[in-house]
Parts: C-alpha cells; structure tokens; sequence
C-alpha cells in the first residue's frame, strides 16, 4: 500500500467550528496531512490558527454566524480567492439544547435544526458546486452523532438533527458520486468538549456514561485525526455515504 494515499498535500479544507474541541483537533489533523485551512466560527480562532501554522500550512480566519446560511457563498468565494481551490469540506459546526421533551421550546428546535442541518445541507450544496466547476474530486465530511443511531434523552433537536445529518450523507452520496464527491460522516462518541460539559460536570452521569464506554475514557479531539483524515484523502476515494462511529466502543455495546 502508497502510503501517500493519505496524502493531503496541496489540498484545501474548510472546517466549520474550528474554533475549539473537535473542529480544532480535525482542523490540527488535516494541516499535518498536508492541507491548508479555511477556519469558520464566530470566536477567536487563535489557537486554531497557531496549531496549523505549526504544522506549517496555511490558515485563513473567516469569522461567520452558521445559524444562517447567508455567509456561506461568501465563506467559499473567500476560501478560493484567498487559497485557491477547495478539496474538503468538514461540516463539524454545531449546537445542542437540553431540556425534557415536554417543556421543549419552538425557538431551541429551530436553532438546533438550522445550524446542525439545514447549514450542513447548504453548505455541502455550495462545496458540491465549487468541486463542479474546478471539474474535480472533493471530499465532504459531515459531523454525526452517537444520536444518529439512538435516541438519546433531553435532547430532541439535536437527536432529530444528528439522525438528519446521516440519511442526508447517504443522500448526497448516491446524487453526487458521479461528479467524483465522497459524502461521508464522523458519529464522534462521548467526546471532551465544550458540548458535555454539564454530563461530565456530573459525577453520577459521567460515572453512568463511563461505565458504559469499553475504552474506560471520554474521547479526545485529536482521537477523530485518523478519521478525518483518512475520509478526506484518496484513500477513501471508493468509501461513499458511510458514517463512521469513533465512539470507544459504545455502540458495540
């Protein structure tokens, strides 16, 4: 096996929510592949930036609110004009409400729904036509959940949302595979993040979650490096419409 399959030397990424926790280990993990960076969040990308460029690739700060999809044609017309193509896009932005189902609100169901779903169908709709008219591969990278395969509780936007994003991947798979278009997505697990702070912020729970993972630990950012990698490099050029689980285990359980 060519080893320089997971090459991603003069590729361009787009990641959206590089700002911290997984869009960061992602963004970090492409940029020691080879592939420059386009990172998108609305806070600072400091440590983003510092990571890349010391991984020495470049790094270009879009600073946008995804809960619209009105800076995305902008997002992508920067990325091209300021690094000259795009290869791979990782739709890794996201939000998360908690509160029984009972008492849930319009207003956390509609800002859920817009920024993990219709942003991520938008978005892979806007890098589809750039891959188009560079008349090229391109690899887009959707971000899952365990909740795409579960139920989960106190969360039912982002349960309706994660399991949206899976049968969208598989979708604009079977559409977009004759253009050369890998759709893939990443189900991270129980990961360290910003998102489960309030599970690991509660001995019972995180105890309760703990037990449940064969891995014994919560999952890192840098834990879904290999992943991203290996979906947006040729050497997932025939791995189409499949949502890979990086969960410790959990779902094997």
């Amino acid at each position: 096996m060519n080893l320089e399959m997971f090459s991603l030397q003069g590729k361009v990424a787009i990641v959206t929510g590089a700002g911290t926790g997984l869009g960061q280990g992602m963004a970090t993990g492409l940029a020691h592949a080879g592939a420059d960076i386009a990172g998108v969040d609305c806070i600072s990308m400091s440590e983003t930036e510092a990571a890349v460029r010391e991984a020495g690739r470049r790094f270009l700060p879009i600073e946008a609110d995804l809960s619209s999809i009105s800076p995305i044609a902008e997002i992508v017309s920067t990325t091209e004009r300021e690094l000259g193509r795009l290869d791979i896009l990782v739709n890794n932005a996201g939000i998360i409400r908690r509160e029984d189902s009972i008492a849930f609100s319009e207003q956390d169901w509609d800002d859920v729904l817009n920024i993990n779903l219709k942003t991520v169908f938008f978005f892979s709709q806007a890098a589809a036509r750039q891959f188009v008219k560079q008349a090229g591969p391109g690899k887009i990278i959707n971000v899952a959940s365990l909740l795409s395969f579960q139920g989960g509780i106190r969360v039912p936007s982002y349960t309706a949302s994660k399991s949206g994003v899976m049968g969208l991947t598989r979708l604009l798979a079977c559409e977009w595979a004759r253009h050369g278009i890998n759709v893939n997505a990443i189900a991270p697990g129980y990961m360290a993040t910003n998102n489960t702070r309030p599970l690991r912020d509660d001995p019972a729970r995180s105890a309760e979650i703990l037990g449940r993972i064969p891995a014994g630990r919560w999952g890192l950012p840098e834990d879904l490096c290999g992943p991203v990698v290996f979906l947006a490099s040729s050497a997932s050029d025939y791995v189409n419409g499949y949502t890979v689980a990086v969960d410790g285990g959990w779902l094997a359980r």
